[in-house]
């Protein structure tokens, strides 16, 4: 069974997001969407309520298991039996960050390989991060998040 991880704070889940989700479906026999807990960064949404919107949006989509975890990902993977880690990538500097953290993690477990998907053009300058400036500010996310996300903020 191939197995993936797709790792992130997802706080919130965007649109951005979900493509890369969705476009590795079809690559996997299932897709781990990860929901990683840093202890030093204070999160926006709580980690149950991430989990809870991410469930709400892949409610029908059978190859995908949503949980969080702390500690290295690449240990994550081990654990759950992912020899694949997906990473989006949206731009250039992405892209040095991602491989960065894919060389690092190939030296600790080199039987797990990363998988970068580029993200689609519409959705390269979507980030949780901006997401999160324009919800602070009563900004409208719609057209940046899964419609499944308003029904919880």
């Amino acid at each position: 069974m191939k197995v993936a991880l797709f790792p992130g704070s997802f706080d919130p889940v965007t649109k951005a997001h979900v493509d890369i989700i969705e476009r590795s479906i079809p690559l996997f026999d299932k897709v781990v969407i990860g929901i990683g807990l840093n202890s030093t960064k204070t999160p926006f949404l709580s980690s149950g309520l991430r989990e809870k919107i991410l469930k709400a949006v892949f409610r029908n989509e059978p190859k995908i298991d949503i949980t969080t975890y702390e500690g290295l990902t690449v240990e994550f993977c081990k654990k759950i039996g992912a020899a694949y880690m997906i990473r989006g990538i949206r731009t250039v500097s992405d892209f040095e960050y991602e491989k960065a953290i894919a060389q690092m993690n190939h030296a600790l477990v080199p039987e797990i390989e990363s998988i970068f998907i580029v993200s689609k053009p519409g959705y390269s300058s979507i980030s949780s991060t901006i997401v999160r400036d324009i919800m602070r500010y009563k900004g409208d996310i719609t057209q940046f998040v899964p419609k499944e996300v308003l029904q919880y903020l």
